[in-house]
């Protein structure tokens, strides 16, 4: 299972969750897009991924390949 932490120096952007606590990416990938939708954020750029890399720190599961592929040295 793919999971997902929010690092401490971006916890004030993402107060509904715990900074440093590892959970399922999907749980935390359902909580970024509902704050999204419901700050109503339409005109702002969509990103790639939907979880900033810089944000948060990722391990297990393997992520669909992609030709922009960056190397994650978190993930282990």
């Amino acid at each position: 299972m793919r999971e997902a932490r929010l690092r401490h120096e971006f916890a004030d952007l993402y107060p509904e969750l715990v900074p440093g606590q590892w959970e399922p990416a999907s749980r935390i990938v359902e909580v970024v897009l509902a704050r999204y939708l419901l700050q109503k954020m339409t005109d702002a750029p969509v990103a790639d991924r939907a979880l900033d890399e810089a944000h948060f720190e990722f391990r297990g599961g393997a992520d669909p390949p992609r030709s922009d592929r960056r190397a994650r040295s978190a993930d282990s």
